[in-house]
């Protein structure tokens, strides 16, 4: 399971703040952020959100659907998300408590994979509508559509870099999947990764830009690597026999979460920057995937 390119083939230490130390483990992720991210312990694949340690897990969307995939707005307000509700893949939003969930795709395609912009006027996302998936970017409200990449491969899981000059992704148009970036007006496509025996994907941006971590299968199973903004310097973090995926930076670039089924079900994990420490945030029966932290613009009001 290399995704964050969800269902295929089945269509799914410092605080914050200075203010907030006193609430810090220094061997944990801090409780007073929070991490949103897909469920089925209630029957369906559905959005929670819990506490940044693993705490207080709250379900925000309800219906026989399956919502997956979810992405916070830059200021924490809304979440983007996918859903199946209109019986394929479409792109909807929600406020951050659940509430107002709207339709923002219309399309008989398969619409899949968003991500703002960190000024959240803009959510690139994942679309085959013209065949393949290929990556797609609109304004916040669903307006004024515009195709990024064209070709006949697979492009997927799209993430914006934090000063929003580029976009990373992954494509196996060179015959495998590997990372790549281009600017945000599509130009300049680049390989990153450059491993043509290994599957490399979901890519995600370090807060200040400089590195993105994403999944390699180069060790015959997915785990989570870390590597330069350029695609050198790429170190193995998680080093396990198991399936690891969807890696997300905390706000203060303390913790990676990400999703794995070492447990033998898949559950949410956070592992600090350079390996060290591994805990199992959500360790329950259930399948949960796709973890995605709240911003720090946010948290650090809270």
């Amino acid at each position: 399971m290399l995704a964050k390119f969800p269902k295929l083939p089945v269509l799914a230490s410092l605080c914050l703040s200075l203010l907030l130390i006193s609430a810090c483990d220094e061997n944990n992720p801090p409780a007073t952020s929070k991490i949103v991210f897909t469920s089925d312990r209630d029957g369906n694949d559905e959005i929670y959100v819990m506490n940044g340690d693993g705490s207080d897990v709250t379900r925000l969307t309800d219906n026989q659907a399956i919502d997956y995939v979810p992405d916070w707005s830059p200021d924490g307000t809304k979440i983007a998300f996918t859903s199946e509700r209109d019986s394929n893949s479409e792109i909807y939003v929600m406020n951050a408590d659940g509430s107002s969930p709207t339709r923002l795709t219309y399309n008989q395609a398969n619409d899949i994979l968003p991500d703002w912009s960190p000024d959240g006027s803009q959510i690139a996302f994942a679309s085959n509508r013209h065949g393949n998936y290929e990556i797609y970017v609109m304004n916040a409200n669903g307006s004024n559509l515009i195709r990024l990449t064209n070709n006949r491969a697979i492009d997927g899981s799209p993430a914006w870099s934090p000063d929003g000059r580029q976009i990373a992704f992954y494509s196996n148009r060179d015959g495998n999947r590997e990372v790549y970036v281009m600017n945000a007006n599509s130009s300049g496509q680049t390989n990153l990764t450059n491993n043509s025996k290994t599957d490399d994907g979901v890519p995600a941006w370090f807060p200040d830009g400089k590195q993105i971590a994403f999944i390699s299968s180069s060790n015959g199973n997915n785990e989570i690597y870390v590597m330069n903004a350029d695609g050198s310097n790429q170190i193995n973090i998680t080093k396990n026999r198991d399936q690891d995926g969807v890696p997300a930076w905390s706000p203060d670039g303390e913790w990676i979460s990400f999703h794995s089924d070492r447990d033998g079900n898949f559950e949410i994990y956070a592992i600090d920057d350079d390996g060290s420490s591994l805990i199992n945030l959500t360790d329950n029966p259930a399948k949960d995937l796709y973890p995605d932290w709240q911003p720090r613009s946010l948290n650090a009001q809270q």
